[in-house]
């Protein structure tokens, strides 16, 4: 008779495989998708605008919410950014632009 007791496979302690999605992950997915989501609509605006030709930037002024519009070649194109969230957008022509309500900018 055996001096001690033996155990069926499926009840002996072994070391548990971890998990493939540990909540690490599953938290950095979700601020990924965060971003990518904050920034997405931004970026994929911003192409599919380009891929058609319109480059004209309609910006919304912060002080005075004037709507103004920036063509390419003026002293503060290329450091304005279109946010479509804050009624920002991409105009194809100047007239265009005129026709919707805004002004071209002065410099």
């Amino acid at each position: 008779m055996p001096t001690h007791r033996s155990f069926s496979p499926r009840y002996t302690t072994k070391k548990q495989a971890r998990p493939r999605l540990t909540m690490e992950a599953f938290y950095l997915a979700i601020i990924g998708a965060g971003v990518l989501g904050y920034f997405g609509v931004e970026v994929g605006d911003m192409f599919s605008t380009f891929a058609v030709g319109c480059n004209i930037k309609g910006n919304v002024s912060i002080s005075s919410r004037e709507r103004i519009y920036h063509v390419p070649g003026q002293e503060y194109y290329d450091e304005t950014r279109i946010s479509p969230q804050y009624g920002e957008r991409w105009f194809c022509s100047e007239a265009e632009a005129r026709a919707a309500g805004w002004r071209r900018a002065t410099r």
